[in-house]
This record gives structure tokens, sequence and C-alpha cells, in this order.
């Protein structure tokens, strides 16, 4: 087994098209869209898949980046209905509170549980 380290910043400016081993430590260097161009001008197939499986690559995580952040706004959009529901429920149950509604009829009419309509009550007191 042979290990072989590489200095990426010692990587001759000018690459030679013939040599594979310089075109691949020139892509594993390439930090912008001009290296990158410059690497897929030379012509060289497997260099083209390389790059065009990166951009597929990358171009998937922005997907799924995009795909995460929305359903994080399903979700908060959903949290906020929630909320605002169960905010006007209780705003109902102490206004059948005020009028003197019975209990069981407030629990039937909110969902509410008897304890949540008790502690209404003693607040409303």
């Amino acid at each position: 087994m042979i290990l072989h380290f590489f200095e990426l910043k010692k990587l001759p400016d000018v690459i030679n098209a013939e040599n594979m081993l310089q075109l691949w430590l020139a892509l594993f260097k390439a930090d912008t869209q001009e290296e990158l161009d410059k690497i897929k001008a030379m012509k060289e197939p497997v260099m083209e898949k390389a790059i065009n499986a990166y951009y597929t690559i990358t171009a998937e995580s922005e997907f799924r980046e995009r795909e995460r952040l929305l359903e994080n706004a399903r979700h908060n959009e959903a949290s906020a209905l929630r909320y605002e529901r169960e905010k006007t429920t209780i705003e109902i149950a102490k206004n059948l509170i005020k009028i003197d509604v019975p209990i069981e009829k407030i629990i039937s009419a909110t969902g509410l549980k008897r304890e949540e309509i008790e502690n209404l009550c003693k607040i409303n007191k």
C-alpha cells in the first residue's frame, strides 16, 4: 500500500492537459467557477464528467436545502395557526364563562379539558 500526499498550493499555475494527476489535483484545488471552466476547456472527457457530477451534486444539495427551508416554513405556519386556534378557543371559553354557561357545555363547545376551564374560571373571578 502506498500513500501519497500532495500540497495543492504547490501545484503549478499552468496545468498539462496530458497529466491526469495534475488535472485531478487542479480540480480539487479549484475555488472559483473560472478555475473550473479552465479545466473543462481542456476538453478531457473524464474531467468534464467530474465537473458535471460536481454541478449535479451541488444543485441537489441546494434543492435539498430549499426543501428543508420550505418544510420549516410549513411547520412554522402550522404552529402559528395552531397557536391562534388555541388562543381563539380560550377567548370563546372566557366569554362563555362570563355569561354563566355551565362547564359541561363549555367543554362540549370548545373541546377544552375541565381543568383548563376551571383555571379560566379562577382567573376571571
